[in-house]
């Protein structure tokens, strides 16, 4: 399912609305004369830029939070793919080619064989379990940024769109006091239409609230659970790279040593 088709189901209720706000206006004497478009018919810009900034902000944030359960479907799988592969592999680069390629389990075995491979020079300074540690730390933060892209969108919609709607309501009452103050007329039915009218605006600034607010909490429970699962991926991976002894720089006198057998600490793990 492509980002087409995701925008789609996304804008689908506002277009059922559209829908809905149109056949209101094509509607007989005895329909309700307030309403969606009512409102759309007599604002001026200020009120159909705020309906289409929350318009906006409601697309937006059902995209984010629809691609963000599928990735993290996907990423329960590949969870499950390196519990069942990775662990019973002879060597760590044996394991990382039977995950797939956009698994971040894979992208965490990766980095840490690049990291053994990188242990020389100024980096052999520091101690191997440091270094490997380092890295995979490193990799794992990676996993975590990735995973928390588009979250600080439903925190930012969630926080801002009932002031959005609030200001829609306030300019929408504005200028209905406004009218009724030039027409000198003060009765109910001059008062609450056009006061009614103007609190559609608020309803609409928490009905975009609320999804994106359930959705980031949501969201945000489920990537801690996912990054249990990672974490836990790392820490295991590190003990098996200290176990193999691999990255270890050997000297002129360890290489006969080893060729003997008799280093068996150094076993190549990550072959």
């Amino acid at each position: 399912m492509n980002s087409s088709t995701f925008a789609r189901r996304a804008l689908a209720p506002l277009a059922l609305l559209l829908v809905a706000t149109a056949a209101q206006a094509q509607g007989g004497a005895g329909d309700n004369p307030y309403g969606l478009a009512s409102v759309w018919t007599n604002s001026d810009a200020v009120t159909k830029a705020v309906l289409f900034t929350l318009t906006a902000m409601s697309a937006s944030s059902w995209y984010v939070i629809i691609t963000k359960l599928l990735q993290q479907g996907r990423l329960g799988g590949q969870a499950r793919a390196a519990q069942k592969d990775f662990w019973n592999a002879g060597t760590v680069k044996a394991g990382a080619e039977k995950l797939s390629p956009k698994s971040p389990y894979r992208y965490i075995a990766e980095a840490s064989l690049e990291a053994t491979q990188r242990h020389h020079g100024l980096r052999a300074k520091v101690d191997f379990a440091d270094w490997v540690d380092l890295s995979l730390h490193r990799a794992t933060e990676r996993v975590q940024r990735q995973l928390s892209t588009g979250l600080s969108l439903l925190a930012t919609v969630g926080s801002t769109s009932p002031f959005v709607g609030l200001l829609g309501t306030v300019w929408g009452i504005y200028h209905a006091l406004t009218n009724i103050g030039i027409a000198g007329q003060a009765s109910i039915d001059k008062v609450a239409g056009p006061v009614g009218e103007a609190l559609i605006m608020t309803a609409i600034g928490l009905f975009v609230a609320v999804p994106a607010v359930l959705g980031y909490n949501a969201l945000l429970r489920r990537n801690a659970l996912a990054l249990d699962d990672v974490r836990d991926f790392s820490g295991e991976l590190h003990s098996v790279l200290l176990g193999s002894g691999s990255g270890h720089e050997e000297s002129a006198a360890e290489q006969p040593k080893r060729a003997a057998g008799l280093n068996n600490g150094l076993t190549p793990a990550l072959a």
